[in-house]
This record gives C-alpha cells, sequence and structure tokens, in this order.
C-alpha cells in the first residue's frame, strides 16, 4: 500500500517536473529573441544607457519567472474555475441566472484587468472611476450577447459585423483625437486576466451541448467582449467632449549605481503586489460565492484552484513589475533614438521584426494556442497560430510606424482593415473567424502597452509628432491585424479540404486531419 502510494507520488512529480520543464523552453522561445534583437539593436544602431539596459535585462528575467509561475496559475486555476462556473450556470436552465451571472462575470473580471487601470489614465477628461465602470459595463453586456449567441446558435459573423458597425457610427460623432484611444482599449481590456477566464467559460458552455458545433461555438466570447470597451469609451467621448487631448509621457528614470537600481525594482514591487491583490480579489469573491451556491467542487480541486491562484498571483506581480519598470523604459528610449537617426525610415523593419516576436511573449497568447489546439484536435497546431499571430502583428507594427513617421489618421487603416477582416467571415469556416477575433483581442496585451506603444510614442517625439494621434492606436493595430492573417489560414484551409474532399471522395472533416500539419505559412 505504502509502495504504491510512493510510486503514484514519484510519477506525479516526474511528470509535473516534466511539464515545467517544457513550459520554460516555451517561454525562453518566446522572449530569448526579443533580448537578443534589443542586445544588438543597443549595441549597433540604437546605442542606450547602461542603466536603460541593465533594467532591461533585469526586467526579462522577472517577465520569463512571472509567464512560468502565471501559465502554471492559469492551467491550474483560472481555466478551472472558468470551465465550472460556465457549465453550472448553464445546467441551470434558467435564462435569467445565465444573463446576470454572465454579465456580473464580465463586469468583475475586467475591472480586475491590471491594463484598464493604464487605460484609464490615458483617457483624458473622463474620469478613471466612470471609464472603469463604463468599460466594465460594456465587456460585461457584450459577454451576455456572447452567451444568447451560444445558447442560441447564432453565427459569430452577423454579429461582429452588427457591433463593429456600431462602434464605426459612434466613431463619426467623437472628436479625431480621441479615436485612436477608444480603438486602443478593445485590446488593452481582453489581457491576461480576463482571457484565460472567458475562454474557458465558453469552453464551459459549450461542453453541455451534444451537437457538432458546440466546439467552434467555444470561441468567440472574447472577440465580441473586446468590442465592447471601444463602443463604451466612444459613448464617453460623445457625453465628455474632451477638448484637452495633451499627454505627457512619464520621464525614463535616470540610475545613477546598482543599489538604485535595486530600489527602482524594489519601489516597484509593492505597487504590483497592492495592484494584482485589488485585481483578483474580485474574481476571488465572484467564485468564492459561487461555489456557496452551488457547491460543484470537490475540497480537492478546490485546494488546487487556490493554489493555482497564488501562482497566478505572483508570476502577474513578477510580469508586470519587470516590463513596466524594465520594459517599458527600454522601449521608450529605443524609439526616440532609432526615428532620431538620419534614416528614420528604418524604424519601419525594426519594428516589424520586433513585433514578430513579441506577441510569442503575450501569456494569454499561451492560453489561446493551447486551447485552440485541443478543441480541433491537432488540426490547427499552436504553432501554426504563433507564426500568423507573429505575422499580423509584424504588419501591424510596420503600419503603426509609418503613422508615427507620416501622422496618418489611424481611421485610414482601421475602416479598410475591418472591412476586409468582417468580409472574410462570410468565406472561411466558422471556426476561423472566432478564433481569429478571438487572437485579436489576445495578441494586443501588456506586452503591447508596456513596450511597443511606449517605443511609437518614443518615436513620435523624436519626429515632433503628436502622441495622442500619431503613437496612441498600436494596440489597435495590433488587435486588427490577426483578424485577417488567422481567417486566411482559413480559406487555405478551406482549398486543402476540399482538394482532400475530391481525392477521398467524400467530406473530410476536421479531425479526420489528426495531427498532420495542415496549416503551413
Amino acid at each position: 500500500m505504502i509502495q504504491g502510494y510512493y510510486i503514484e507520488r514519484c510519477i506525479i512529480l516526474r511528470d509535473n517536473r516534466s511539464k515545467l520543464i517544457e513550459k520554460l523552453k516555451e517561454i525562453l522561445r518566446a522572449v530569448l529573441p526579443i533580448i537578443l534583437i534589443v542586445l544588438l539593436l543597443c549595441f549597433t544602431a540604437a546605442p542606450v544607457s547602461p542603466d536603460i539596459l541593465m533594467e532591461f535585462l533585469i526586467g526579462a528575467v522577472m517577465l520569463i519567472i512571472g509567464m512560468l509561475f502565471f501559465s502554471i496559475g492559469a492551467e491550474m486555476a483560472m481555466t478551472p474555475m472558468g470551465e465550472r462556473v460556465g457549465t453550472t450556470m448553464t445546467k441551470s436552465r434558467k435564462l435569467l441566472i445565465m444573463i446576470f451571472v454572465s454579465f456580473a462575470l464580465g463586469f468583475v473580471i475586467t475591472i480586475s484587468e491590471p491594463d484598464l487601470q493604464v487605460l484609464a489614465q490615458q483617457v483624458p477628461s473622463v474620469p478613471n472611476a466612470v471609464l472603469i465602470v463604463a468599460v466594465a459595463a460594456g465587456v460585461g453586456i457584450l459577454l451576455v450577447f456572447a452567451l444568447l449567441r451560444m445558447l442560441l446558435r447564432i453565427a459569430l459573423p452577423p454579429m461582429l459585423l452588427l457591433f463593429y458597425a456600431l462602434a464605426f457610427a459612434l466613431a463619426a460623432f467623437v472628436p479625431k483625437d480621441f479615436l485612436a484611444v477608444a480603438f486602443d482599449s478593445g485590446g488593452v481590456t481582453t489581457g491576461p486576466m480576463t482571457v484565460p477566464f472567458i475562454m474557458a467559460f465558453g469552453v464551459g458552455i459549450s461542453a453541455i451541448r451534444n451537437d457538432k458545433h458546440a466546439a467552434e461555438d467555444s470561441f468567440g466570447l472574447v472577440s465580441l467582449c473586446s468590442v465592447g470597451p471601444i463602443i463604451a469609451v466612444l459613448i464617453l467621448g460623445m457625453i465628455y467632449h474632451p477638448e484637452s487631448t495633451e499627454y505627457v509621457p512619464e520621464a525614463i528614470p535616470e540610475i545613477a549605481d546598482t543599489v538604485e537600481l535595486g530600489r527602482l525594482f524594489a519601489r516597484g514591487i509593492p505597487v504590483y503586489l497592492r495592484e494584482m491583490a485589488l485585481s483578483l480579489l474580485p474574481i476571488v469573491l465572484f467564485f468564492g460565492a459561487f461555489q456557496l451556491i452551488s457547491r460543484d467542487i470537490k475540497k480537492k480541486t478546490l485546494i488546487k484552484i487556490l493554489i493555482g491562484l497564488v501562482y497566478t498571483y505572483v508570476g502577474l506581480v513578477l510580469f508586470l513589475t519587470g516590463v513596466n519598470v524594465g520594459f517599458m523604459p527600454a522601449g521608450n528610449y529605443l524609439g526616440q533614438v532609432i526615428a532620431g537617426l538620419p534614416y528614420a525610415w528604418i524604424i519601419i523593419p525594426i519594428g516589424m521584426v520586433i513585433g514578430y516576436f513579441i506577441v510569442q511573449a503575450e501569456p494569454a497568447v499561451f492560453v489561446l494556442t493551447k486551447q485552440v489546439e485541443e478543441i480541433t484536435s491537432g488540426a490547427i497546431s499552436a504553432a501554426s497560430m504563433e507564426r500568423s499571430l507573429s505575422v499580423g502583428v509584424a504588419v501591424s507594427i510596420g503600419l503603426a510606424m509609418i503613422r508615427v513617421l507620416t501622422g496618418i489618421s489611424i481611421m485610414w487603416f482601421i475602416v479598410p482593415g475591418y472591412a476586409i477582416a468582417l468580409l472574410l467571415t462570410f468565406f472561411v469556416p466558422k471556426i476561423f473567424t472566432s478564433i481569429a477575433f478571438d487572437s485579436g483581442g489576445v495578441a494586443s496585451g501588456p506586452m503591447t502597452a508596456t513596450f511597443l506603444l511606449p517605443f511609437a510614442m518614443g518615436a513620435c517625439n523624436a519626429v515632433g509628432g503628436n502622441i495622442i494621434t500619431d503613437a496612441f492606436g498600436v494596440v489597435a493595430m495590433v488587435a486588427m491585424t490577426p483578424l485577417i492573417t488567422i481567417q486566411s489560414l482559413g480559406l487555405i484551409y478551406r482549398v486543402k479540404e476540399g482538394r482532400l474532399q475530391k481525392e477521398a471522395g467524400g467530406y473530410v472533416s476536421m479531425e479526420q486531419y489528426g495531427d498532420m500539419d495542415i496549416i503551413e505559412l
């Protein structure tokens, strides 16, 4: 008996150790290219001061450790919590209860999103509390629509077309200096806290359905929820009529010695300890109340979820401290130096290379790509998803740098971009549309907000542009291009599916592809 228990514990520890090593390898593959690119720039075209370089390197180490803890925590806590809430709520079969829980979940989870606090500071003339409540309500309402879509089995493309048409209609009545920040809000509020929970919530709802489209419909919640903040911020822009849109970026800290460098990070850690505690508290209270009512989770599973929440907390504290204290100054300074070169246009290809790799370091991207691979039985591999997202973000950063250098309005990119993306929804398999629009919200997370946005702001400052109109909008651009690249994969898939059907003389489903890498760029 004792020997059997000991063997079982050894097997569990060995499996856990192998999973940990695999996760660490994935994170290193995602982060090391960014570090190498920045180091190459620092020692060649864009010299930076040693203190900023040290801030960046320490931030990179904290980012790696933080992502490791977060990925473990999300797997242990956020995903099971979301699935349990979705499954239990749907089993009740009471529509009013489902609507109330969905709205409350969307509201609470959005208030918990750390990037929302950053967004609130950037929106001029609108009180922070008003903006936070409005955005959270926007996500809650759109999550209700996403729930009704799944329950009533409504196709995603018409709903996306409806809500984006509403957003662009509202944009016509909002001051132009307000537009970039408004469209940024959609990507900012679907970050590392929101995405794992909402995606798992969708999986939980679809789990009680036994039709063939249940797996497809589990995606698309993030895509609808990301429209809510855009509409909410645009409405606030119409109500408050912001006159002053001047934005003064934070000064880059100058460090005299290593002791001061240590103090810089030491001052940052308590800030994010408090911020993440306040962010996680609504989720814990919501799930605790839900558990008291439903009593659906066994004690052993509950303990595992609590341990996972601790991992999530520690991971996000380390991650946010690393990117905000270490990455943000480096991004801003690099943007200034590169855009200040005689050949400022070089910032376009450099930005594209950074964008290609940086999206792979987004915490929520790990959650999305793994879930897509599992739901599609390997037909859409995690590697294919990562490559598609990287290509999309590289293109978006290239376009964003063109905006910084030329001052072209964001609407010249956003309107045709979303028009193409929405048009593609009528020609690709439904699951690709759902995944593509989810990917847009996932790709535009904290790495974009704390490195790419400061990078664009620094470049804009160097060329004498307007930061509000020319630099802001990077997040919106990053959220838009994956919609096109992922759906382009859907077109490739449809062509290959048709070819295989002809060869096989019948229907070929995604599952029949098995582990074949059918999608290669």
